[in-house]
């Protein structure tokens, strides 16, 4: 395991000013990212509460649209996103009690809504996509899909990870009523091959399957 330096326990060696609204909205981004894991072609972020009202001076709208274009938090080239991002990019700003503090709604090409928090230190959590609630921090490799909510479904999926070796760190899943459409993830604690997500993908009634790897 490598070891840590002082300064990186203390928060992550970043682009500043801050690590909540500068370096957590690079890694939202990032995970955003990960998640849709296709060509972006559109995003449209909604920022919240202090995210909105001091958002700019901290740069987290920089920050979230680096994070979309694949750059992390020690990346120089945050600075200046806006003029080499190759994304059409649309920022809506609002004040929300009932959401946290730094939180943000990243809706990609029109098709995919993923909501995450910028929870201190430069950590993050995702909290649902497309309306389904998650709880994704980027300290797993994960593999998250989306489906049919019938009988038998965690056991296939879960079977075809175990005989690939894999241990299961947990397993969270979530559905918009009965029969109709779910969610599940599993965090695991390696990176599971494309070959293991693509024999998913074969299962009847899987509408989407995506790996979204771990956070550096």
């Amino acid at each position: 395991m490598k070891n840590k330096g002082l300064f990186d326990v203390i928060s992550p060696i970043m682009i500043g000013p801050s690590s909540s609204h500068t370096a957590g909205a690079i890694r939202l981004g990032l995970m955003a990212r990960c998640i849709y894991n296709n060509k972006i072609d559109s995003v449209e972020f909604t920022l919240y509460n202090s995210f909105a009202q001091t958002g700019k001076g901290h740069g987290t709208d920089k920050g979230l649209l680096a994070g979309i274009m694949g750059y992390h938090v020690d990346d120089i080239r945050t600075k200046n996103i806006y003029s080499i991002a190759d994304v059409k990019y649309k920022f809506n700003f609002k004040e929300d009690l009932s959401r946290h503090p730094n939180s943000v709604d990243i809706k990609i090409n029109d098709e995919m809504q993923i909501s995450g928090e910028s929870i201190g230190a430069g950590e993050i959590r995702i909290t649902s996509i497309n309306g389904f609630s998650v709880n994704l921090a980027g300290q797993y490799h994960t593999i998250l899909l989306m489906y049919k909510d019938k009988p038998g479904m965690i056991s296939m999926a879960s079977k075809i990870i175990q005989d690939n070796n894999i241990n299961i760190a947990s397993l969270h899943c979530d559905r918009n009523e009965k029969g109709g459409t779910a969610s599940m993830y599993f965090a695991l604690d390696v990176n599971p091959s494309e070959e293991i997500v693509e024999e998913i993908k074969k299962i009847d009634d899987v509408y989407f399957v995506t790996k979204i790897r771990k956070l550096d």
